[in-house]
């Protein structure tokens, strides 16, 4: 598996207003196609893995990889026929998020908008909790 299938960097929200939720974490609609695109070719795959692991100088960053399985400790989330599975050193750091993917003339990536986030550093990347 590869270190990172696509960029992913994130926001600390402030001031939102927290919705009670099943889901462990809500896909915009423009999160949900990408996902959709990205698997469209792999009939191997079943899903996105989300993971977190120590990096940049604010300590964690998320990881994003496609996945064939389902771990035995994955938060699976399905939302609008796609599924993406939450390792379990992520999913306290995903509470309350919302996943969206963001495009422009310089960059294309996933944007975790995440309430439960303490700082970031300058490039978005990593965080601390």
């Amino acid at each position: 598996m590869s270190a990172s299938l696509v960029r992913a960097t994130v926001k600390a929200v402030s001031k939102r207003k927290l919705l009670a939720t099943r889901a462990a974490l809500i896909l915009t609609p423009s999160a949900v196609n990408r996902i959709r695109l990205l698997l469209q070719n792999k009939p191997e795959y079943i899903g996105l893995r989300v993971g977190v692991r120590t990096r940049g100088c604010n300590g964690l960053t998320y990881t994003l990889d496609y996945t064939k399985t389902k771990g035995a400790a994955d938060e699976e989330v399905v939302q609008d026929g796609v599924r993406v599975f939450i390792e379990k050193k992520a999913q306290l750091t995903l509470l309350g998020t919302e996943m969206d993917f963001v495009e422009s003339k310089l960059s294309s990536e996933f944007v975790f908008n995440n309430p439960n986030i303490k700082g970031t550093c300058g490039c978005g990347e990593s965080f601390s909790v």
